[in-house]
């Protein structure tokens, strides 16, 4: 009987070794990267139908090819494989203002407790320990120098401007710089961009819990429809 016990207590040990080892193997071979962050799609593109750009323009929800968005992309790794997490809402609302054809003002708040990756467990993650959106409800994204728009093409395609502006995450407010892809189809604006951004920068502590840890920094991404009031 004693040998017998023995025998057992051996497979059981074996069992949860391999377990330990093998568990984050599997787990890390359930996870594929999520889909990028959307950036201006010209697919269904039209030509522009106004030269005067001037005046309010407030965000709207964009349609198929299009859609307003705003998030985060971060990489995580995964017992040494790296995974590419990208979470985003529809919740996004600003405006901005043109004249003399320059964006000179112009804010985008975003709603952080909407966010969503394709993990129910990563997104509670996110809401309570890592931003606190009970807290930090919002984010937004302020510009703060004029933004040339005078060779914005008519034609359907995109151009690359830069923009200078101020982050906002958890209170902490930071200088950024972003490349933007703009696109003027038929009556509405359309841009594009990804902040680089540090964490600890904001206040923010990228979680490490066991074998999935979360990179240091990342980026803050958006897709923004535009039409005038």
């Amino acid at each position: 009987m004693t040998k017998k016990w023995w025998i057992v207590g051996v497979v059981v040990v074996v069992l949860v070794a391999l377990g330990l080892y093998f568990g984050p193997k599997i787990y890390a071979s359930f996870q594929e990267d999520a889909a990028p962050a959307a950036s201006v799609d010209t697919s269904g593109a039209q030509a522009a139908t106004t030269e005067d750009l001037n005046g309010t323009w407030t965000v709207t929800p964009g349609d198929a090819s299009n859609t307003t968005a705003a998030g985060y992309t971060v990489d995580e790794v995964l017992n040494g494989s790296d995974v590419t997490v990208v979470g985003s809402t529809p919740e996004v609302s600003g405006s901005v203002t043109i004249a003399d054809s320059s964006l000179t003002t112009g804010e985008v708040v975003v709603q952080t407790n909407s966010i969503t990756t394709d993990s129910d467990r990563r997104d509670n993650q996110f809401r309570g320990n890592i931003f606190d959106t009970a807290t930090y409800p919002t984010a937004t994204f302020t510009i703060d120098s004029p933004i040339d728009l005078a060779g914005l093409p008519k034609d359907g395609t995109t151009e690359t401007v830069t923009a200078e502006g101020t982050l906002t995450l958890k209170d902490q407010t930071r200088p950024i710089s972003v490349e933007m892809q703009v696109l003027q189809s038929g009556d509405t604006l359309i841009a594009s961009g990804a902040i680089p951004t540090t964490w600890a920068d904001y206040g923010i502590e990228p979680p490490s819990l066991g074998f999935v840890t979360v990179e240091d920094s990342g980026t803050v991404d958006f897709l923004i429809n535009l039409s005038r009031q």
